[in-house]
């Protein structure tokens, strides 16, 4: 990375660290950057460092934390139409890195959820360190949370576990599908057919978003981040 990119990066953590953010010009100095160089200006201005090793006791059919891309998730955020009133749920978050970005990005609140105790605590020190006051992680099994963020507009999976874990909790998203039209987003990830769920046209192999149709009344806030009960 070059050296003026590296400079900015710095200068766009400490406006961040000091309160002063604008989506806008974050995501203009974002998409200044090479898209090769990307992740690493997004690692500088966030703060982090190496990948923590995972916890040896992981439950079978979770995967062991990988971070996302960050023009994966722009594209994400473009195909889903994320907006400052949304609530972006993160089903597996990690350190963090996905549900800050989005939030920077967006300026939509968000809420991590996440199995790793070690990966929980970083990601709250992240939101503390970065002002990132409607941002909130949540420790526990996202499979069986899922259904419980009730507030949520967006949930996001990228490849956080498969199988029957992913089947629970599709089931227990449509509980929220009935109130609120809602969008699933999944890198990586095939989705288990489900009729309440029709995709949106795909702009990238890697990513679908789907939106659900039990719900056709527009999203309509409840409430806020500060509403989830941290563990």
């Amino acid at each position: 990375m070059v050296g003026g990119h590296r400079e900015r990066a710095a200068r766009i953590r400490a406006d961040i660290e000091r309160g002063r953010h604008d989506p806008a010009s974050f995501r203009a100095a974002l998409l200044s950057v090479p898209p090769g160089e990307r992740d690493d200006w997004v690692d500088r201005v966030l703060g982090l460092g190496e990948l923590p090793d995972d916890d040896p006791e992981l439950p079978a059919g979770c995967v062991p934390y990988l971070p996302c891309s960050v023009d994966a998730l722009l594209r994400v955020i473009e195909q889903a139409r994320v907006r400052a009133s949304d609530v972006f749920v993160d089903v597996g978050s990690g350190l963090g890195r996905a549900a800050a970005l989005v939030h920077l990005l967006t300026g939509a609140s968000v809420i991590g959820l996440e199995i790793q105790p070690r990966l929980v605590l970083a990601a709250r020190d992240l939101a503390a360190r970065l002002l990132l006051s409607r941002a909130s992680y949540v420790e526990g099994d996202a499979a069986k949370l899922a259904g419980f963020i009730t507030i949520g507009s967006i949930f996001f999976l990228y490849c956080p576990f498969s199988g029957d874990r992913l089947a629970k909790v599709v089931a227990d998203l449509e509980s929220i599908a009935r109130t609120r039209t809602i969008r699933v987003c999944c890198v990586d990830l095939p989705m288990p057919a489900c009729p309440w769920l029709v995709p949106e046209p795909p702009i990238a192999p890697d990513l679908a978003v789907y939106r659900s149709t039990l719900c056709e009344e527009p999203f309509r806030r409840e409430g806020t981040v500060s509403r989830v009960v941290r563990s």
